[in-house]
C-alpha cells in the first residue's frame, strides 16, 4: 500500500507540474499575440511624449529631464548624428543596437524593438534588459536631430514584487507538495484499512468494524459496503455451520435408523408382524433422505441458475386446487379446516417450479399446523400483479425468525420443531424461484397463531 501512496503522491505532483508547464507556455502564447503589442504600443505612446514635450520646451536642459525621467523608472540612451550618446537610469544588460536601426531612427522612424524582439519565452522577452528591447523615436531638440530610445526599469519598477512573486511561487511550491502528501495519506488510509481488513477477511477473522464508515464520499461508502459485506459473510458463515451441523444430524439420524432396523431384520426369530413394521420404518428413512436429495440438488441448481426458467401461461387457480386435491388425505387425516379464494387467473411463469413453491408452503402450513387447526388460501390480483397468500393457525414463527426464515442455511428454533421431521430448505428453494420470477415472498407471524406467507407475482413477461 505504500506503493500506492508513493504512486498517489507521485503522480498528483507530476500533475501540478505539467499541468503548470501547459499554463506557462499557454501564457507565453497569449504574451506574444496580445500583451507583446500593448506593451510596444504602450511604450511607444510615452516615448513620443517625451519627444513630444522636448521639442516643445526647447529652453528646458534635455539630460535633466532625461535624468529626472530615469529616476522616474525608465532606462534611456540618447544618440545625435555625430554618435555622441549617452545612458540615463540603470545599465543595459547588452548594448546590442545595431547602428543601422540608429541611423534609421536618427532619420525619422520609430524603432518597435520590444515588438519584433524574439520570439522566446515571455520572461526573456519581458524581463530582457537589453538596448535592442527598446523603443526608439526620433527627437528634434535645439536644432539637432537625436534618436532617443527607452525601455521601462523592471528592476527599478517590480523590485519588491519580484521578491513577492518569488516567495509566493516557492510557497505555492512546497505547500502544494505537502497538501497533497497529506491529502494522498487521506485518500489511501482507508484503502490500507481496507486491504488489511481483506487479509483478515482471508484468514477467517470477520471483525473489520475498526473501518471508517463515516466518510461522506465514494471511500466511505466503500468502507460501509466493505462493513456489510464482512458483517453478511460472518452471518452467512455461522448459518453454514448451523446448516452443516443441522444437515450432519438430519443425514445421520435416518442412517442410524436404517443401519438399526436392517441388524433387526438379520435376526432369525423375529416376528412377521414386527418384519414388516422394521421395513415400513426403513422406507420412510430412505424417502427422508431421497427427499434431502433432490432439494438440495434443486437449491444448488437454483442458486448456480442451471434451472432455466421455462414460462408459459396458464391458470394458477386450477393449479393450486389441483394440489390442495392431492393433500386432501393428510388434511383429513390432520382434521384441518380448509377454506379458499382462488379466482380464476392465467399468470406468466414456470408452472413447475411454482408447484414446488405452492407445495412446499402448503405442506409446511399442515406440517406445524395443530391438530383440527385452519388453513386459509387467499388469491388477489390487480392489472399487473397477483398474490397468494397461506395463513394458518400453526405454531408461528417470531419477528426475529421472520426476517431470517428465508436465510440459505436458516432454520427456525429447533425446540419448537423438535417432533416435526424436515430437511430447513424447503423455504430457501420457495425464495429463490420467487425471486427467479421477479416477485416477493414474505412471512409475518399472525397476532393470536399461526404464519402468513405472501407471494407476490407479476402477471405478464413485462
Amino acid at each position: 500500500m505504500r506503493s500506492l501512496y508513493v504512486k498517489f503522491a507521485a503522480v498528483t505532483i507530476g500533475i501540478m507540474l505539467l499541468s503548470g508547464v501547459i499554463a506557462f507556455f499557454i501564457s507565453n502564447t497569449y504574451y506574444q499575440h496580445s500583451l507583446k503589442p500593448q506593451n510596444d504600443a504602450k511604450n511607444t505612446s510615452i516615448a513620443l511624449e517625451m519627444a513630444s514635450f522636448i521639442e516643445n520646451n526647447p529652453d528646458i536642459l534635455i539630460n535633466d529631464y532625461l535624468t529626472n525621467m530615469a529616476d522616474v523608472g525608465y532606462q534611456l540612451f540618447l544618440v545625435d548624428n555625430d554618435d555622441n550618446n549617452r545612458f540615463f537610469g540603470a545599465a543595459f544588460r547588452e548594448n546590442n543596437l545595431e547602428t543601422a536601426v540608429i541611423e534609421n531612427v536618427l532619420g525619422g522612424e520609430i524603432y518597435h524593438g520590444m515588438l519584433h524582439f524574439p520570439q522566446e519565452t515571455f520572461v526573456t522577452g519581458f524581463f530582457a534588459n537589453e538596448l535592442k528591447n527598446s523603443i526608439g523615436v526620433p527627437l528634434t531638440y535645439q536644432g539637432e536631430n537625436y534618436a532617443l530610445f527607452i525601455r521601462p526599469d523592471i528592476k527599478l519598477l517590480f523590485n519588491e514584487m519580484h521578491l513577492l512573486f518569488g516567495v509566493l511561487f516557492a510557497l505555492t511550491i512546497i505547500l502544494s507538495i505537502l497538501f497533497v502528501l497529506v491529502g494522498t495519506n487521506y485518500l489511501v488510509k482507508p484503502i490500507s484499512r481496507l486491504s488489511h481488513a481483506t487479509k483478515q477477511l482471508a484468514k477467517g477473522d470477520f471483525h473489520v468494524d475498526m473501518l471508517d464508515t463515516r466518510r461522506n464520499d465514494e471511500l466511505g461508502e466503500l468502507s460501509t459496503s466493505f462493513s456489510q459485506m464482512a458483517k453478511q459473510i460472518a452471518e452467512n458463515e455461522q448459518l453454514r455451520k448451523e446448516f452443516v451441523s443441522n444437515i450432519s444430524h438430519d443425514i445421520q439420524s435416518p442412517l442410524s435408523n436404517i443401519k438399526g432396523y436392517t441388524n433387526l431384520l438379520e435376526e432369525k426369530e423375529i416376528a412377521e408382524k414386527n418384519k414388516q413394521q422394521y421395513i415400513s420404518i426403513i422406507h420412510e428413512e430412505i424417502g427422508r433422505l431421497s427427499t434431502m436429495t433432490e432439494q438440495l440438488l434443486l437449491l444448488a441448481s437454483l442458486e448456480h441458475e442451471q434451472h432455466i426458467v421455462k414460462k408459459k401461461w396458464f391458470n394458477v387457480s386450477e393449479q393450486l386446487k389441483n394440489l390442495l386435491k392431492s393433500y386432501q388425505w393428510l388434511i383429513q387425516e390432520k382434521e384441518i379446516m380448509l377454506s379458499y379464494s382462488l379466482p380464476d387467473l392465467d399468470i406468466y411463469a414456470d408452472p413447475s417450479l411454482l408447484n414446488t413453491v405452492w407445495d412446499n408452503l402448503l405442506s409446511n402450513a399442515l406440517k406445524y399446523n395443530q391438530l383440527g387447526g385452519n388453513i386459509d388460501i387467499q388469491l388477489t390480483y390487480t392489472d399487473k400483479k397477483c398474490s397468494i397468500s397461506f395463513i394458518d393457525t400453526g405454531i408461528g414463527i417470531s419477528e426475529e425468525e421472520a426476517k431470517r426464515i428465508f436465510d440459505r442455511f436458516y432454520r427456525a428454533d429447533v425446540s419448537r420443531t423438535r417432533s416435526v421431521k424436515g430437511t430447513g430448505l424447503g423455504l430457501s428453494i420457495v425464495a429463490t424461484i420467487v425471486e427467479l420470477h421477479d416477485g416477493i415472498i414474505t412471512a409475518r407471524p399472525v397476532e393470536a397463531s399461526g404464519t402468513i406467507f405472501t407471494v407476490t407475482l407479476p402477471l405478464s413477461n413485462e
